[in-house]
């Protein structure tokens, strides 16, 4: 095939290939050769299936530095071992995953015209490597959504911080609570804790057991 592709490198860089469109599972290139009228190159593969590309994205949101990347725009360079870990191969590894057609008439397949849409192909993956995920059924903007969905469902709620001093700042006023506008005076008494109980109906010498603890209670506050 050297002789062919080259002749296609060269009908690609001089600009032959006049239009190149990519959508899912088909490249069409309109090649302009010895014709008026400019051939039409297609190569064509296998997309994966929605059940596989499930697998995929699930795979990429669940390891944070791919998904990052990806929704940053960026394309990890060792993105292929996630499909080989799936048993799928992102680039195709033989001419067999390919099928190629070309309206000019040479019947060798790939003709200089399907080796000049090739060559361009490329290097559109070169400049943008999301369209080899678009060949194969997903694009871009479709990718990066269900991306962000699924690593949405995924998030930990932070706990919520208390922005409360500690308890050792505190041990000075730990036996008080704090006197809010408006309060009486006797519930401010150093004794807060006595005034929420209930009376307690022990006496000692005929004085309720409750005032006669107020004093220490005043002690420990003091």
């Amino acid at each position: 095939m050297g002789g062919r592709l080259q002749r296609g490198k060269n009908y690609a860089r001089s600009g032959q290939v006049l239009n190149m469109t990519l959508s899912t599972s088909v490249v069409v290139g309109l090649v302009q050769g010895s014709r008026e009228e400019p051939y039409r190159a297609r190569i064509g593969i296998k997309a994966f299936t929605s059940q596989q590309w499930a697998h995929i994205e699930r795979e990429l949101a669940g390891q944070a530095l791919y998904a990052a990347k990806l929704l940053a725009g960026e394309m990890p360079t060792d993105l292929e071992e996630v499909f080989a870990e799936l048993g799928l191969e992102l680039f195709p590894s033989t001419m067999r995953e390919l099928t190629m057609d070309c309206t000019c008439p040479d019947w060798e397949i790939p003709c200089k015209h399907l080796a000049a849409t090739c060559y361009l192909l490329a290097e559109s993956f070169d400049e943008d490597p999301f369209q080899i995920l678009a060949w194969r059924g997903r694009r871009r903007e479709e990718l990066l959504d269900r991306l962000r969905a699924s690593r949405g469902t995924q998030q930990v709620i932070p706990e919520e911080t208390s922005e409360e001093a500690p308890l050792s700042d505190h041990l000075h006023d730990f036996w008080t609570s704090p006197s809010p506008a408006g309060t009486p005076e006797s519930a401010t008494s150093g004794t807060p804790v006595l005034d929420e109980l209930e009376p307690l109906p022990l006496k000692v010498n005929g004085t309720a057991v409750t005032d006669l603890l107020r004093p220490a209670y005043r002690a420990f506050t003091g």
